[in-house]
């Protein structure tokens, strides 16, 4: 056999290999990944574009504008009315980074509903904040539960620090200001994103009206939104608590600690509940902070990426393990904010792998 005659079996080979990969990626992808809530509520969904013109958006590009926010509203319903929740509409399905690599968006069945008719009662309000760089639609696997449990919960995407977010039709992205974490810029942002939440709180008091129990605010952050939480509830004299999913504190809270109650939730793989920030402030907080670390869990898996089938290389390349870590960040949101808004004793759920954070147990 001649070489030129060996090079071309060597590339038909090659060629048919990667035929056959690419085309279990894309059976693979094309799998149903149910994320729905299991509580016992029904949960609507329904998206509202903010403006609050009492800020200019100091993170756009260009200034002078007032600060525009997207923010997701998943909350409790009377019934499962209306069409399925598509889980990225529009513009969101920029969020797909990974192509035949990564569960498409087309196949997450969200088991929430699009402008469902809102329960009869009065529930509290959970703030979401995202890490930097992500977007509230990718939380809503924690978001449609915790709404399923009777919370009212908005999630907000911080325009420009966000990837992408939506605004009217097209998609923003992110600009350098809004993700400038270096040095006093990192409280800086913490700061602007707390006044975001706070934004959204009473936004959501004035759109659902008495339906919303604006006395009974929570705010839960993951990653850099952790800090925009504890930020937030600091400022906010409606704040009932504040929980951090793997997020370093900044800013004055590091010193001054939160007097409301406070729960801190870590990666396994070395994660913020080792930051000696995050000691200083378990250290100045009151009694009723908790802290505890997931083991083995990375970064993402406190996002719905851990629910996403993704190839074996993505994952490797990107901090999530998929495993059962979206279970237990639910299940321990779920009774801090029965402690922090209902008055309940705390008690962490029982999890395998889940300990009290090192050197921040009480």
């Amino acid at each position: 056999m001649t070489m030129k005659r060996v090079l071309a079996v060597a590339v038909a080979g090659v060629l048919l290999l990667a035929g056959l990969y690419a085309g279990i990626l894309r059976h693979r992808s094309e799998r149903t990944v149910s994320i729905g809530p299991d509580g016992a509520y029904p949960v609507g969904r329904a998206t509202h574009e903010l403006a609050d013109r009492s800020r200019t958006d100091e993170l756009a590009p260009r200034g002078g504008s007032p600060r525009m926010l997207s923010v997701w509203l998943w909350y409790p319903a009377a019934a499962r009315a209306g069409s399925e929740s598509a889980y990225a509409p529009g513009a969101w399905r920029g969020l797909h980074r990974y192509g035949w690599a990564q569960t498409g968006f087309e196949r997450i069945r969200t088991g929430t509903y699009d402008e469902a008719p809102v329960a009869a009662g009065k529930f509290p309000i959970v703030v979401l904040l995202p890490g930097l760089g992500l977007a509230a639609p990718q939380y809503a696997a924690v978001a449609a539960g915790l709404a399923s449990r009777g919370y009212l919960v908005a999630g907000v995407t911080p325009t420009y620090s966000a990837a992408l977010t939506v605004l009217g039709s097209g998609a923003v992205r992110g600009s350098a200001a809004g993700s400038d974490l270096d040095g006093p810029h990192g409280e800086r942002l913490a700061t602007f994103w707390a006044a975001d939440a706070r934004f959204a709180a009473e936004r959501v008091g004035v759109l659902l009206g008495d339906r919303a129990d604006r006395a009974r605010v929570t705010y839960v952050g993951h990653a850099f939104g952790g800090a925009a939480a504890i930020e937030a509830c600091r400022t906010d004299v409606h704040c009932a608590g504040a929980a951090s999913l793997d997020g370093a504190p900044v800013g004055p809270a590091v010193t001054l600690g939160l007097q409301h109650p406070l729960l801190l939730l870590g990666a396994g793989s070395g994660g913020a509940t080792a930051d000696p920030a995050t000691h200083s402030l378990f250290a100045a907080s009151g009694p009723s902070s908790w802290a505890y670390t997931v083991g083995g869990a990375e970064p993402l898996d406190f996002t719905d990426y851990a629910a996403y089938w993704l190839a074996a290389p993505v994952r490797r390349w990107l901090p999530v393990t998929g495993g059962d870590a979206l279970p237990v960040v639910r299940d321990y949101l779920v009774a801090f904010l029965g402690t922090a808004v209902r008055g309940t004793t705390w008690q962490a759920p029982e999890a395998a792998g889940v300990r009290p954070a090192a050197m921040l147990s009480r």
